[in-house]
């Protein structure tokens, strides 16, 4: 998928670093449960990182920048908008040097559209902790609306939903 100023695509070799810096990064982490130590990283980040279907490498000017992910919501975890679970839930991470530029809300924006035309009518899901503002914003920015709060992983968590359907009324 192309944007304005990215592409979203599958992962090559070449993001290798890339990923194991995100994963690395205490900025990055610092909301995701802290950085992974890189020793680990090197040893566990496969040639090809998260190639599978629903995983879409940031790239700007030819270099990745961030991730952003489609997966089902785990039914163990809490918050759900359906009774079965398995909502599409949208996550995303960026290099530090990536933050401030909208490139989060750019990316993050076509893959909701492309949500939005590969399952129609698919509500998607997104869970942040409250005390991230950034990402709280982004949320209020694609247009998701807050479900419930609740804690975590020793911290409140926000989690809210996006509809491609408008509502009715």
């Amino acid at each position: 998928m192309r944007t304005e100023r990215l592409v979203l695509r599958g992962s090559e070799s070449r993001d290798r670093l890339a990923f194991i810096e995100l994963f690395a990064s205490p900025e990055v982490r610092s909301y995701l449960g802290g950085p992974r130590g890189r020793d680990e990283l090197e040893r566990a980040v496969p040639e090809v990182p998260g190639r599978r279907p629903g995983v879409f490498v940031v790239d700007h000017d030819g270099a990745m920048i961030g991730l952003v992910t489609l997966d089902r919501r785990d039914a163990e975890r809490p918050g759900h908008i359906r009774p079965d679970a398995g909502e599409a839930e949208l996550s995303y991470m960026f290099l530090p040097h990536a933050w401030g530029y909208g490139y989060a809300a750019e990316a993050c924006a076509a893959a909701l559209e492309w949500i939005a035309g590969a399952l129609p009518g698919e509500p998607v899901v997104l869970c942040t902790q409250t005390a991230n503002a950034r990402s709280m914003r982004l949320a209020a920015k694609l247009g998701f609306t807050e479900v419930e709060r609740f804690e975590e992983y020793g911290a409140e968590q926000w989690f809210g939903e996006w509809s491609s359907v408008p509502p009715s009324g």
